[in-house]
């Protein structure tokens, strides 16, 4: 595709590639399209690029994990990812990452952090832009978006732009303080494009009022865990709060969870807790069940357990039957959510605009010329551990190529 003659002159507005987002994925394709000549405009409501990425991984941004496959993925259409994530990889990304010198380092099963800041993949991205000559407007507003003949107009607060294609990189309505939200379905919607529900993903499970009676006072307490949803389980941290419970493998199975379901969670994983305490039993009859449960959980946790068979106090007088009720209160702890913490701190949102309306290719919309639409606003969501940014490279890369 050959560039608009008028797109080189910037008091006329005409860009060859629009993209609206200047998030992860949105950078990403603005560098790609505009290293193959295109001219690009990249539009972002926030004062800030990337703020996403700024903010993650504690401030040392996951961006992306050893072991991404499209297993790690979450869609109506499991395999419409497939096409993209093996077209850029997690490699590339490691490898354009490794071109600026940027140090990083493994933490756990495969999640890759920057030794320093997450500032430092935000400048690369930018750099990335500026080479390719993006031109990026941030702080600005956008109020409609229509087709016209030669392609795409976006009416702003400061001015109107025109677009041989336009790309919508908005993400979704998590963390609505980065200045997140829906918009990028009412634009999907807008040219007849189908949405999967929207639900916040990767977020903490909250309790009713009589669960937290039972246990927000073990609210700090972290502990190793396998916890369970049907046939899906994740085996991470748990973390007690005072709303509920959070920590890895909680964000983890709350993509799969739905209300009214129970979750299942085995907090001793590779501990044979009958066994122990019939040990126990053997060894230190006189010891209190609390004091056996130490050696196995942490001091609160054991309390609250031993304390939830009452009597007897030692081990020495809890038949088998009473030893097994506690290991399964350990190994098998059924509990049922009332709902999450929704999208104030879900770190992506799960649904989006539906894929059967994709390309999985391009990322162009099958019934829209030159509508692109990448990342998170997209109905492909991550597990937790650097996969939601891979998602975003790669999304974003391969719509940058075909631009």
């Amino acid at each position: 595709m050959t560039s608009h003659p008028s797109s080189r002159n910037p008091s006329l507005n005409f860009y060859d590639v629009i993209v609206l987002g200047a998030g992860a994925a949105g950078l990403m394709c603005a560098s790609v399209a505009g290293q193959r000549g295109r001219s690009v405009l990249l539009l972002e409501q926030a004062r800030q690029p990337a703020e996403k990425i700024r903010i993650s991984g504690g401030g040392r941004c996951n961006f992306t994990n050893l072991h991404t496959s499209p297993a790690n993925f979450l869609s109506d259409n499991p395999r419409f990812c497939t096409s993209a994530l093996s077209g850029y990889t997690q490699r590339d990304f490691m490898a354009l990452v490794d071109s600026y010198n940027i140090a990083h380092h493994e933490k756990t099963k495969g999640q890759l952090f920057c030794d320093g800041s997450s500032r430092q993949i935000v400048d690369m991205l930018l750099a990335e832009c500026r080479k390719a000559n993006a031109q990026l407007r941030v702080g600005i507003r956008i109020s409609a978006v229509s087709k016209s003949e030669g392609g795409f107009v976006v009416v702003t607060d400061q001015s109107e732009f025109r677009g041989r294609s336009l790309v919508i990189a908005t993400g979704g309505p998590s963390i609505p303080k980065m200045g997140s939200s829906g918009f990028g379905y009412k634009i999907a919607e807008q040219f007849g494009l189908k949405i999967v529900p929207p639900r916040a993903a990767l977020v903490p499970l909250t309790f009713d009022a009589a669960l937290l009676a039972q246990f927000g006072d073990l609210s700090g307490v972290s502990v190793d865990a396998v916890v369970s949803c049907g046939k899906t389980s994740f085996d991470e941290a748990l973390l007690f709060t005072h709303r509920g419970l959070s920590g890895p493998a909680i964000l983890q199975i709350s993509s799969y969870w739905r209300e009214g379901h129970d979750i299942v969670i085995d907090m001793a994983p590779r501990i044979d807790v009958l066994a122990t305490l019939k040990k126990l039993r053997h060894d230190h009859p006189r010891q209190e069940m609390a004091t056996a449960l130490v050696d196995i959980l942490p001091k609160r946790l054991a309390r609250k357990i031993a304390d939830a068979t009452s009597d007897p106090e030692r081990i020495a007088d809890f038949s088998d039957k009473l030893l097994m009720k506690v290991a399964a209160d350990v190994k098998q702890w059924r509990v049922k959510p009332n709902g999450t913490e929704g999208y104030r701190t879900a770190e992506v949102t799960l649904g989006g605009v539906d894929t059967s309306g994709l390309s999985s290719k391009t990322f162009e919309a099958k019934s829209v010329a030159g509508l692109y639409f990448i990342g998170e606003v997209v109905d492909v969501t991550g597990h937790l551990g650097g996969f939601n940014f891979q998602w975003a490279w790669s999304s974003g890369y391969a719509a940058g190529r075909h631009l």
